[in-house]
């Protein structure tokens, strides 16, 4: 008995007002459709199959899942006629069909194999919900003893209905072999002249099909967003959802309210962040961790009793950023993809470091610029002084051995290599390899003019 999913994610979006796909927004730094397409991976369905319309091209070039078919709802005529848009790909008469929504983000996989099991390849499962404002969702009609009977959109719905609290999420799952029957049977005849899946509930009832509900663990699993303000509410609690959880390992956040994860986030014992700070994409925090304010992570590895100092930007981007352990970085510095410092090395204020490798215990400062560089242990580079890396047309590498000093100000011209020991004058542009354990400095030679004197201002008239 095999599943298949559907996802409906062919509306516009009209309240989004916004050119781009509603479905495609973003919601903790990923789409809404692929926050539900990751649920749904995580289901190990036979196909994932996403019914797209409105910008359908951008929508299908945008989300990707494995075992992910799409197909298109041209013309749009309910949310019925998108799920007869899949029928070809819903090839397993024994199996399960779960239907859920691009738009609905946070639904949880283990809500989601629930409602398959209350469905156990025989009944209709229903996942419902109680709000105490229904306004716009689909109300839950029971009898007398409980027994679930239709479900009657909000628009045809009577004034006795709208008081029902009990509503329809979007979220169903049907015996295939018995869905495609009741999908076939759907007729246009409500207000909006479309074709409704709810209606299918009827169909059930009518065949003698037991109809069954679940529900969600929280009802934030199941809010839809339909526009910006929505989003932003649904963006809070997510955040607030992923705080009290680190909050709940030990993390100490300075205030939850002030935390972002787009990604996911990885902390050892006594990890401690400060306020305003924004995780994205991979990261991994050790043991002891400390962030200070106003800190951006994006696929970033920080080894235990590292301290980032406030105003820190770590962009690790596809390569990724590896700082060692006990290492300080900043305030105000910039680590950018490729960069690897190891252990106890300090990266200081307005420093940048760029594909470059930094060993045991280096040092950058203030003000410095480290791009494609190779660098010893027990390096000091001073402030002012960068790795020229560019030639205009090729990138070089400059390679720097262990015990260096490079004084303030320096230019090192790549390709360059600079021997174990070696000291570089503080002023100097080095354009040839320097020797271990020697000076090296390359600048004019000072001298004094004693006759000199400064120009002195004119006077007017003067001419």
């Amino acid at each position: 008995m095999g599943l298949d999913i559907v996802v409906m994610a062919a509306g516009k979006g009209t309240r989004m007002k916004s050119d781009l796909p509603k479905v495609l927004h973003l919601l903790a730094g990923r789409s809404l459709l692929q926050h539900v397409l990751n649920t749904a991976a995580a289901l190990q369905a036979q196909h994932i199959v996403v019914v797209t319309g409105h910008g359908a091209e951008q929508v299908e070039a945008a989300v990707r899942a494995p075992r992910l078919q799409f197909v298109r709802q041209s013309p749009q005529r309910g949310t019925g006629h998108a799920v007869q848009q899949a029928l070809p790909w819903l090839t397993d008469d024994e199996g399960i069909t779960l239907i859920l929504n691009g738009d609905v983000p946070l639904i949880e996989a283990a809500t989601a194999r629930a409602l398959v099991a209350a469905c156990a390849a025989s009944r209709l499962a229903l996942l419902t919900l109680e709000l105490a404002d229904a306004s716009g969702y689909g109300r839950i009609v029971r009898d007398a003893s409980g027994t679930l009977r239709a479900i009657v959109e909000h628009k045809d719905a009577t004034l006795a209905q709208r008081a029902i609290r009990e509503v329809y999420t979007g979220v169903m799952a049907a015996p295939t072999s018995l869905l495609k029957g009741w999908l076939a049977r759907l007729t246009p005849d409500n207000a909006q002249g479309e074709y409704y899946l709810t209606d299918v509930v009827a169909l059930a009832v009518a065949d003698g099909v037991p109809v069954v509900a679940a529900q969600p663990q929280s009802d934030t699993e199941v809010l839809g967003v339909n526009s910006p303000l929505q989003l932003a509410e649904l963006e809070r609690r997510y955040q607030r959802q992923q705080a009290n959880a680190l909050l709940e390992a030990g993390v100490r956040l300075a205030d939850p309210a002030r935390f972002d994860v787009r990604g996911a986030l990885r902390c050892g014992r006594d990890v401690a962040i400060d306020v305003n700070c924004l995780f994205e994409g991979e990261v991994q925090l050790g043991d002891g961790v400390r962030i200070g304010a106003n800190c951006l992570l994006r696929n970033a590895r920080i080894g235990a009793g590292t301290v980032i100092h406030p105003f820190t930007h770590i962009d690790g981007d596809a390569l990724g950023v590896t700082v060692g352990a006990g290492a300080s970085v900043g305030p105000y510095a910039r680590l950018r993809p490729g960069a690897v410092l190891g252990d106890e090395v300090h990266i200081g204020n307005f420093v940048e470091v760029k594909n470059s490798m930094l060993g045991r215990g280096s040092k950058a400062n203030h003000l410095a610029y480290l791009g494609d560089a190779t660098v010893g242990e027990q390096v000091n580079f001073g402030a002012g002084s960068i790795t020229a890396n560019y030639d205009g047309a090729n990138k070089h590498r400059t390679r720097i051995g262990d015990n260096v000093h490079v004084g303030s100000n320096c230019v090192l011209v790549a390709p360059l290599t600079v021997g174990d020991g070696a000291t570089i004058g503080a002023g100097s542009t080095v354009s040839a390899d320097v020797p271990p354990g020697r000076l090296t400095v390359a600048r004019p030679r000072q001298f004094t003019l004693p006759e000199w004197q400064r120009p002195t201002p004119k006077t007017r008239g003067e001419k």
